[in-house]
């Protein structure tokens, strides 16, 4: 399985889906000039890993999904809830994930963002209190 690495621009975050180090990152801030050409590819590479996944048969090791977000506007939050709703759909299919939503000490807009997510797609996260 391909690996999509994109590097962090001033309004992209940096995206590390790299299976062979079992790493799945999406970090820094996001407010691109159109987000589902850049959150499409993202979702096309999770559908694809997705189905190797469930093609695997029961896999211990947990699928780890992090976000590590210091920012993101409106029509990122939709793409975001996308994913984690992507996401959802892979556990439901027995693939077993975690998400961990990292926020910046002391950043509580941005926990509760990750608990309001969490709440609507109705999966628990991690919470980790990291210096971004």
């Amino acid at each position: 399985m391909r690996k999509l690495i994109i590097e962090k621009t001033s309004i992209t975050p940096r995206v590390v889906l790299d299976p062979e180090k079992n790493l799945f990152l999406i970090a820094g801030e996001s407010r691109p000039h159109d987000v589902r050409e850049f959150y499409g590819p993202i979702l096309s590479w999770l559908e694809e890993y997705g189905n190797h996944l469930i093609g695997l048969g029961d896999i211990k090791d947990p699928f780890v999904f992090c976000f590590e977000f210091a920012y993101f506007n409106s029509s990122s939050a939709k793409m975001i809830l996308d994913l984690c709703k992507y996401l959802v759909a892979l556990s439901n299919k027995g693939i077993n994930l975690q998400v961990k939503w990292y926020h910046e000490q002391g950043d509580g807009d941005m926990l509760e963002v990750g608990k309001e997510m969490s709440r609507i797609i109705k999966f628990p996260f991690e919470y980790i209190e990291s210096e971004i």
